[in-house]
């Protein structure tokens, strides 16, 4: 049971379905930054969802939106470029411009003032702002995005080829359904694997403090959230249809790559955490992507490791844009997507997240003290100031491993095999051999501190990797990271 059936046979039946696909930060704002610029956190300096943690900020605009990969297509390619939806969470604050700020590479741009809503919303119209209230007919955001998603299509030029990016908050919260679809999915809960309701032991104290088991209120309020976010996704469904058949009556879908994704993950009841992203289980940072297109064979799958960031640099490269000239993180998908042989690919990337947190305490919790935020029900917190980690994610022919530190007191590490445990139940940072610790050690130092092509260096299991010991520091390799500075 899925709630995306026609964009099940429309693109991923009709294209490819990659199973590896994650985002380098589980947080709307950061996971986003890196679509549109190809780049890890740590080179566009998006951190977290505030205008502090850069998101939308002057800076962005100054040093980042230059050079997203619409803003190349629109004037290194000749592409006419169409946006509509939520862009950033912080778009259209005062601070950065309010919606008249139009970013550079948009020829059509219906943008989402702040963050997800469905109703009761305004939307920056190339630079004016339009209200919205809250009849469903004329304003429900997930229709008007594809009504004016179909209207480009009718009314673009022929002369000049295109490129639309239509970013549904669906199924973002509010989990607002559309009114045909709110009885929908009655019997759906979430799913309950081995580590649904269960104590993260062994994990980061922000994991630990969960209350375990759930109250029955929790349970129900994931449940719900569960089930709401499937309704929402109907609509979803519908607006992907509806292109689909648009390309068809235009005679553009046989020439048009379709690429279908989110910008991160989201756990319902894990570890006891109720809900929410932004941490470092595969549940947070795993993806869908489906990609239909010319020269893709139909009904695929693809292994591969591949990321946020080489959305980016795919879509420059089916442009025939020069990939060297760009300043990007990720690797073209363009070899895996025809099905190229002996490709080489890479075998692991960096995920990197910068905590959030108040110094007072949340107004919510005050028991908990200070430092903590997005504390949902039961007072279980989902972020702090010291919820700041960066991971290696490796998947080779030898090993499906993950390997984290936390830039926190206690340089807390978190090690998952995850051929021998999937759901990351198991801590093996104490029992691992000691020489893969600090290979993995060496290796998220080194992308941590990558750029561009150096990202994409051979990782710990490729035969082409070279490991230094000398390099490493006399303490196990496990050292204290400070990035917060140079993160901002």
């Amino acid at each position: 049971q899925t709630p995306l059936k026609k964009t099940n046979a429309l693109i991923a039946q009709m294209g490819i379905t990659f199973l590896n696909a994650y985002v380098p930060s589980a947080l709307c704002c950061p996971s986003r930054a890196s679509i549109l610029t190809g780049k890890y956190p740590h080179n566009h300096h998006v951190v977290n969802n505030t205008l502090e943690g850069n998101c939308s900020s002057k800076l962005w605009q100054k040093i980042q939106e230059p050079y997203t990969f619409p803003a190349l297509l629109k004037t290194m390619c000749g592409y006419q470029t169409f946006f509509a939806g939520k862009y950033l969470n912080e778009y259209g604050a005062e601070d950065a411009g309010g919606v008249g700020h139009v970013p550079p590479g948009w020829s059509f741009w219906y943008a989402l003032e702040k963050n997800s809503k469905y109703y009761n919303y305004t939307l920056s119209v190339n630079g004016k702002a339009r209200r919205h209230g809250e009849n469903y007919s004329v304003d429900y955001l997930t229709d008007v995005l594809a009504n004016m998603s179909l209207d480009f299509l009718e009314y673009k030029s022929n002369f000049e080829p295109f490129f639309m990016m239509i970013s549904t908050p669906a199924p973002h919260s509010p989990w607002t359904a559309a009114p045909q679809y709110t009885k929908s999915f009655q019997n759906v809960s979430a799913p309950r694997n081995s580590n649904f309701n269960i104590h993260g032991k062994n994990k980061h104290w922000l994991i630990r403090q969960a209350k375990t088991p759930m109250t029955n209120s929790s349970i129900q309020f994931l449940d719900d959230a569960y089930r709401k976010r499937w309704q929402t996704l109907l609509s979803v469904d519908d607006l992907i249809e509806k292109l689909v058949k648009k390309l068809e009556l235009n005679g553009e879908l046989d020439n048009t790559y379709i690429f279908y994704t989110s910008d991160n993950g989201f756990h319902t009841g894990q570890f006891s955490l109720p809900i929410d992203k932004r941490q470092l289980y595969e549940f947070d940072i795993k993806v869908p992507l489906l990609v239909r297109g010319p020269g893709i064979k139909p009904n695929q799958t693809n292994k591969m490791l591949v990321a946020n960031i080489d959305l980016g640099p795919t879509i420059l490269d089916i442009a025939g844009y020069d990939l060297n000239k760009t300043q990007m993180d990720g690797m073209s998908l363009l070899p895996l997507l025809r099905g190229d042989k002996n490709v080489t690919w890479r075998s692991d990337f960096l995920v990197e997240y910068q905590g959030e947190g108040f110094n007072g305490s949340d107004p919510t919790c005050p028991g908990l003290g200070p430092g903590v935020t997005h504390c949902f029900p039961d007072c279980v917190c989902e972020d702090s100031y010291n919820n700041t980690y960066a991971c290696v994610r490796t998947l080779s022919t030898s090993w499906d491993l993950q390997y984290c530190e936390f830039d926190d007191r206690e340089v807390f590490v978190e090690v998952y095999n995850l051929t021998a445990d999937p759901h990351q139940i198991n801590n093996i940072a104490k029992t691992i051999d000691q020489e893969i610790l600090e290979k993995m050690n060496y290796r998220l130092m080194m992308l941590q501190s990558c750029s561009g092509a150096t990202c994409r260096t051979p990782g710990v299991f490729d035969p082409g990797y070279r490991f230094d010991p000398r390099l490493m520091f006399s303490n196990h390799g496990v050292r204290a990271r400070r990035f917060s500075a140079q993160f901002l």
